[in-house]
């Protein structure tokens, strides 16, 4: 009789099959890419020469090249949001200063945030133990969060950003007081492609929560709907000599 495979053997195979699926699927999407990138510069050509001819022909013409060119912008989004989501990157872990990089990734997006009507409050930490991370990655991240609270407040309102030390790690706490998520999105909001917005990937989260455990981290989430929402992000921190244990993990009231 053939031996049963033990949990961790098929761990391995289910991981084995995911990394062939994954390479598979991104070699897939950069094989469309090529080609729609050809398209669309096309396509954005033909609209340059129909804008110049005034006839119902030539104005009924460039209506139907723009609807063609705005597709080809929206599919090469998304092709863009899962490759960043399928690729196995990997991470160049050095030690940073979270406060520092929150800092730079916040300046990054102020335009966004100062048109939106979004004031920004910042609450760091003061004597925050470093952290290794991937710069790269985490600020893509960080930024997916910061994209998701500016569109929860269209008509603005408050985004807070606050560090602080939780026993042996750093919390990162995004909070806006934006619309508010639904208990019914709750529940698939980190599943891939699941988007309430229009025309939206639904690959922000899942990508920001791959990265993060990607960290050894974890990612939480609390909202009600028309009162806001608060991101948590939970990260490893380098050991430091003597360090007790602060607090737990839980979302302050």
């Amino acid at each position: 009789m053939a031996r049963e495979q033990t949990l961790s053997e098929i761990h391995d195979r289910l991981i084995k099959q995911y990394a062939e699926i994954a390479q598979l699927a991104g070699g897939l999407a950069h094989e469309i890419k090529n080609p729609l990138s050809t398209i669309r510069l096309n396509i954005e050509l033909l609209v340059e020469d129909l804008a110049e001819g005034d006839s119902p022909q030539n104005k009924r013409a460039l209506r139907k090249a723009e609807i063609v060119q705005r597709e080809c912008v929206r599919l090469e989004e998304l092709l863009n949001d899962f490759l960043n989501f399928a690729r196995a990157h990997k991470l160049e872990l050095e030690p940073v200063d979270i406060n520092n990089l929150l800092k730079e990734t916040l300046i990054f997006f102020r335009p966004k945030t100062e048109n939106s009507g979004i004031e920004t409050i910042e609450y760091f930490g003061s004597s925050l133990p470093t952290i290794m991370l991937d710069r790269r990655s985490f600020h893509r991240a960080f930024l997916n969060l910061l994209i998701n609270a500016q569109q929860a407040m269209p008509e603005g309102g408050q985004l807070v950003v606050r560090t602080r030390i939780v026993g042996n790690r750093v919390a990162i706490d995004l909070i806006d007081t934006g619309c508010g998520i639904e208990a019914t999105s709750m529940e698939r909001l980190f599943d891939p492609f699941y988007s309430t917005k229009k025309g939206g990937s639904g690959l922000g989260l899942p990508t920001t929560r791959k990265i993060i455990e990607g960290h050894g981290g974890l990612i939480a989430v609390q909202s009600e709907p028309g009162h806001g929402t608060q991101f948590t992000i939970l990260l490893p921190s380098l050991p430091r000599l003597g360090e007790e244990e602060q607090e737990k993990f839980s979302y302050p009231g």
